[in-house]
């Protein structure tokens, strides 16, 4: 009896193992056969080794053990292409890394078309460099970045196109050439500030010198100018004063004449012999008289020979 209830107790444990067992089994393929894809990603499923399409985003359902998912970012990444010594076109070696960025477009092509992109691409990448650097001279590549830019972009997205992968943008950080030629290039550097710094002393000089010059120009335009309003202005005053003096006199004479109206000859008699009286005081032994005098005198003494007979 108690050997038959240790075998059933025996028997319970093995079902009790093989439900958890299956239970367990069903919870892992449940769980693998439901996926999240987010928002930036795609998911390209493999059933039975065959692609059937790109799943996502949301909620994916894969078929246990039959379907297989590949997840696919779609978002832009960045890589890193460390210094590579490449020769350029007049034969010097310089080091160029650069760094690039890329889109995935085609979730399917990237994963059906390359069995290794990111060792793909870096490898095109560093060939690509090389390439475009080879057809360049050393100045060029020193001097044009951005056409050097331009063209490794333009060369990677035309191979990865194929990937259903776009090369957004291309650039290089550092270009490193030869010690010789660096060397070249301080010194070519500072010769070239030398002569811009004489270039601009001599341009700072002559600028000066066109100043000082024009100042000077017009100090003497405004002195002549001053010296005209001024030689203007005394000949404007001396007309003035002349124009003054001349109707001064004018008035005067108008005076004159009209006092002159209202004097007789008599009075004009009287007045000569009060010059004569002064005339008479001076030394002096020659006299000369005007014949309006002797006319006035006889009329004078006329007029006084009339009073004494009457």
């Amino acid at each position: 009896m108690f050997s038959l209830m240790t075998q059933v107790t025996d028997l319970s444990s093995t079902l009790l193992c093989l439900i958890g067992a299956v239970i367990v089994a069903a919870l892992f393929l449940l769980a693998s056969a439901i996926r999240i894809v987010p928002e930036y990603q795609r998911l390209v499923v493999f059933r039975l080794g065959r692609a059937i399409g790109a799943k996502g985003p949301g909620v994916v359902i894969l078929i246990p053990v039959l379907d297989r998912g590949q997840r696919v970012d779609l978002r832009e990444q960045v890589r890193e292409i460390p210094h590579q010594t490449s020769i350029t076109k007049d034969n010097a070696a310089i080091s160029v890394d650069f760094i690039w960025y890329y889109k995935i477009l085609d979730p399917m092509d990237s994963v059906l078309q390359v069995g290794n992109f990111e060792a793909a691409a870096q490898g095109m990448a560093t060939t690509t460099l090389r390439a475009v650097i080879g057809g360049i001279p050393l100045d060029d590549a020193l001097s044009e970045r951005e056409h050097i830019n331009n063209m490794l972009r333009t060369r990677l997205d035309e191979v990865t196109e194929r990937w259903g992968v776009k090369v957004t943008n291309v650039e290089i950080r550092e270009i490193i050439p030869p010690r010789e030629i660096q060397d070249a290039m301080n010194r070519q550097m500072s010769a070239e500030r030398d002569r811009r710094a004489q270039v601009t002393a001599s341009t700072g000089q002559k600028e000066a010198a066109v100043n000082i010059a024009d100042g000077d120009k017009q100090a003497a335009i405004l002195r002549a100018e001053g010296a005209k309003q001024s030689a203007i202005l005394e000949a404007e005053g001396e007309r003035q004063a002349q124009v003054l003096r001349a109707e001064g006199y004018a008035t005067a004479l108008e005076k004159i004449f009209a006092e002159a109206k209202a004097i007789d000859s008599k009075t004009m008699t009287l007045q000569y012999f009060e010059t004569l009286k002064n005339i008479g005081a001076n030394p002096a032994t020659k006299y000369i008289f005007p014949m309006e005098f002797t006319s006035l005198l006889s009329d004078f003494l006329s007029g006084r020979k009339g009073e004494e007979e009457g």
